[in-house]
């Protein structure tokens, strides 16, 4: 009998698909993977990118690290257990815990905090206040407002320090009369010209702005069914406010908080101009205080320990949102907006509102015009008007004998510094944004290892101080490293930290523009031959227009009016404008401090006429707006 021809099974099959050809198979896709990834562009420009952002964000930070934790040969003069170029916890011992903690950072800590907290619930209260009365509220002249609040946003913090001590500063600190006590001989205490409160209502009028551009975005978008569905129930208007309202725009509040927190914290020009004159140091008065000292390391910590508190309120503000990180505001349904009618208050809150935008944005210019003309301080007098500060020449009674703003050469080389900063880092920075934008969005869909790296560094900027980046930097570029040459002292070292500073805003825009761009316009390019670069330049450029201006405009209004981030790194051939104030007002030249903030102010109302009408930028709809 024939016995029956037995079918193999697959456990049969298994062990010769598994072997020497199963091995060939894996091979072979693995090599197939590798030379896609290699022939796809975007893969080297995310590769590129991303050694970009390594070399110029983390690479500085390990650096700094490092040598906090090194022995330097100067500190034998310091210790006698020095021994240069092994770990020591000595620097960090002596910021924290040595006889001089108390006044190097301790006290100072105290100061940031209570600026910091001071000033983001105040912001809070004036910002989210005014998001809700021009978005969501019947109140007239909301477009006169709007432009008014747009304001101080584009003037530099520390002009508002300047009209602080044009108004009260008093003869016993500041040595001439201020405002107060020269036309109504009202003398001010200390307390009211210099130190906590002047710090505070300086800080507070220039960053309640973010809290309006902020959540008037939300306010705005944001369907006003619930709110009358709660109406409708019975809730007074205070109720939906505080129950349907603030809820709904709860994400937009966090964030605006923590980023005017972290911004107060790490402020350098008003607590300069402020504080220093009676010694009320912050962390980054008393890090400039020690870079200038030549305690390197020493500055070098608290900027690690004001990197820290940053990253802590992030983790916070994170964990206060919770996993719902999105708040719906506009649904597929009816999006309509209804306002909030204010009834009889409707032209009280119009009018005051107007009065305090005009008291904000328009009062302190007026000023500093007028201050501009004085040939005296502390004389008010049409007499003591003169044009010398503008086109004077050379006299030895007067600034010690500062040639005229118009006639200085120094002044127009930090003219063109700055211009030449703003445009080329402007560019740069929205061009860049735009491009890892685009990596990040689409590069999820291919390489998502590439595309969350290139992420999370790129907003790591966020969460450190101007001016602890900056101490960073010199640490960095202050001599030759890997294939660069030493860029302290040059154009392009204060190019590359502005250009670095301002990633975390424009590759979010970047990212935004992306998500509205179709993926099939580039597929069908692709088909048709184009390659990436012409499919960047041809599709996704022209499409993302209005984003690319909106960037390019906040960064160069952000460096134009910089000085906490450049402050440390200036030398006399970099100065800017705004560097060159901060020298002038160390020396008590405020006629020239003034003129050279309206020259700042000038060139920045003429890009944003320009960004407006040439390109329909318009921060008065709030950032991302």
């Amino acid at each position: 009998m024939l016995a029956a021809k037995k079918t193999p099974s697959a456990s049969d099959l298994k062990p010769a698909v598994s072997g020497g050809s199963g091995n060939r198979l894996r091979w072979t896709r693995i090599k197939n993977t590798i030379k896609s990834g290699l022939a796809n562009p975007v893969y080297w420009i995310g590769l590129l990118a991303f050694l970009f952002l390594a070399y110029t964000i983390v690479v500085p930070m390990l650096e700094i690290v490092k040598t906090t934790l090194l022995w330097k040969p100067q500190d034998v003069r310091l210790s006698p257990d020095a021994n240069p170029g092994h770990f020591t916890w000595f620097h960090w011992a002596r910021v924290l815990s040595s006889e001089m903690s108390a006044s190097m950072f301790y006290k100072p800590m105290l100061n940031s905090l209570s600026v910091g907290v001071a000033v983001s619930c105040l912001s809070l209260l004036l910002g989210t206040g005014l998001a809700w009365l021009v978005t969501r509220s019947d109140m007239p002249l909301k477009k006169t407002i709007a432009f008014l609040a747009v304001i101080p946003y584009m003037l530099p913090s520390w002009i508002f320090s300047l009209a602080w001590l044009t108004v009260f500063k008093n003869q016993k600190i500041g040595g001439s009369d201020g405002l107060l006590q020269a036309v109504f001989h009202i003398n001010p205490p200390d307390w009211l010209s210099y130190g906590f409160i002047p710090v505070v209502a300086s800080l507070t009028v220039h960053d309640s702005v973010y809290f309006y551009l902020l959540v008037g975005v939300a306010l705005s978008s944001m369907n006003s069914q619930l709110e009358e569905s709660a109406g409708i129930l019975g809730a007074n208007r205070l109720t939906i406010l505080r129950r349907v309202t603030l809820p709904l725009v709860l994400p937009a509040i966090l964030s605006a908080l923590i980023l005017t927190f972290t911004k107060a914290m790490g402020s350098f020009g008003p607590p300069a101009l402020l504080g220093l004159p009676v010694n009320y140091y912050t962390i980054s008065t008393m890090l400039y205080s020690s870079m200038r000292n030549r305690m390197i390391t020493e500055s070098y910590v608290l900027s690690l320990i004001l990197i820290g508190i940053s990253v802590v309120t992030i983790y916070f503000n994170q964990k206060m949102i919770g996993r719902r990180k999105s708040f719906v505001t506009i649904g597929g349904k009816d999006g309509r907006r209804s306002l909030t009618s204010l009834g009889k208050w409707r032209l009280p809150a119009a009018g005051f509102t107007m009065l305090f935008m005009a008291a904000i944005a328009i009062f302190p210019l007026l000023l500093l015009v007028w201050q501009t003309f004085m040939l005296k301080d502390g004389d008010y007098s049409f007499s003591n008007l003169t044009l010398h500060y503008w086109n004077g020449e050379s006299n030895p009674k007067i600034a010690s004998g500062e040639v005229g703003v118009l006639k200085n050469q120094g002044i127009w080389l930090a003219l063109k510094n700055s211009v030449v900063i703003a445009l080329i880092a402007s560019t740069l920075a929205a061009v860049f944004g735009l491009l890892l934008g685009y990596l990040i969005y689409r590069g999820k869909q291919k390489q998502r290892l590439l595309s969350s790296w290139i992420e999370h560094i790129s907003f790591f900027p966020y969460l450190i101080p101007g001016i602890s980046l900056s101490a960073i930097y010199i640490s960095m570029f202050a001599k030759p490293t890997w294939f660069l040459p030493a860029l302290y002292g040059t154009l392009g070292l204060i190019i590359l930290i502005t250009l670095v500073k301002e990633l975390p805003f424009t590759t979010r825009a970047g990212t935004g523009a992306m998500m509205q761009i179709g993926g099939e316009l580039e597929e069908a390019a692709q088909i048709q031959g184009a390659g990436w670069l012409r499919r960047f330049t041809r599709i996704l450029l022209p499409l993302s227009r209005k984003s690319l201006i909106s960037s390019f405009l906040l960064v160069f209004v952000g460096a134009m009016k910089e000085m906490d981030l450049i402050i440390l790194l200036i030398t006399p051939k970099t100065g800017t404008l705004t560097t060159l104030t901060f020298w002038y007002a160390e020396k008590g030249y405020f006629q020239f401090t003034d003129a050279l903030i309206l020259i700042i102010i000038v060139i920045i109302m003429i890009m944003y006429y320009l960004a407006t009408k040439l390109g329909k930028a318009d921060l008065t709809k709030g950032i991302g707006g």
